[in-house]
């Protein structure tokens, strides 16, 4: 089925837009009921728009496709500011960006030295409970917060903040220092310190943080660091983006 819908959406061509069954069986080689399926698919899944009898990529599409690019983006631009915090922390390196209402990992670095973190690439965790989250949240569109502090607060250990007002009291602290601190609220033993990642209209792209284990890491010590490097991303994507433009 996957092949088929990949069939259909790879047969719109950028002076092709919009076409008619027709077009569309002639150029995918799909029996006309096998089509007709994958079509109706693709409508309710809202990757196609049906427009007086024709078809058309719908915007869900370019959305998908330009939130790739920003994420690849990302990771290209982030990378080299990972290893250097890990060069000076030698402690995990996490970079994570928000979908809905979890971070997701898209970068982790470290060793076998470093603390055992739940967290894997393409894992996620709810906002409120990892300091990455936290930061996130608080720069989040205001109906993804009103959405998390309308509540409940999924506890995932005995210190995960579960009440609404100490977390709201947080999120006010995390935009006015520009760092946000998780105390074993993901994970008994892991304590860590995360900062945002901006574009140019100041909104929260992803955030970078450093997770160490409880008996030795201290979170606010790396607070600077954390800081520094997400810092450095933002302005070098910056840098990136004003060149793209000229």
């Amino acid at each position: 089925m996957l092949s088929k819908a990949l069939a259909v959406l790879q047969a719109f061509t950028v002076e092709d837009t919009t076409l008619g069954f027709a077009e569309l069986q002639r150029r995918t080689g799909l029996a006309k009921g096998t089509l007709h399926r994958t079509l109706g698919d693709l409508v309710a899944g809202r990757l196609l728009d049906r427009v007086e009898g024709r078809y058309r990529l719908s915007s869900l599409v370019f959305e998908l496709g330009m939130r790739a690019s920003v994420e690849r983006g990302l990771l290209e631009v982030a990378t080299p500011f990972l290893e250097d915090l890990y060069e000076r922390t030698h402690e995990l390196v996490h970079l994570g960006i928000r979908e809905g209402v979890e971070v997701v990992y898209v970068a982790k670095m470290g060793g076998h030295q470093q603390a055992d973190s739940p967290s894997r690439l393409g894992g996620r965790m709810p906002l409120h409970s990892t300091a990455l989250g936290k930061v996130l949240l608080a720069h989040a569109p205001a109906d993804v917060r009103e959405s998390v502090l309308r509540g409940p607060l999924e506890r995932r250990t005995p210190r995960t903040l579960t009440n609404v007002d100490v977390l709201t009291r947080q999120l006010s602290d995390v935009v006015a220092k520009g760092v946000a601190f998780e105390y074993e609220e993901s994970a008994v033993g892991l304590v860590c310190v995360a900062s945002g990642i901006f574009g140019a209209a100041d909104e929260i792209l992803g955030a970078v943080s450093v997770t160490g284990p409880v008996h030795r890491f201290q979170p606010a010590r790396h607070a600077n660091s954390v800081r520094a490097a997400a810092a450095g991303i933002t302005a070098t994507l910056g840098r990136r983006e004003e060149m793209l433009r000229r």
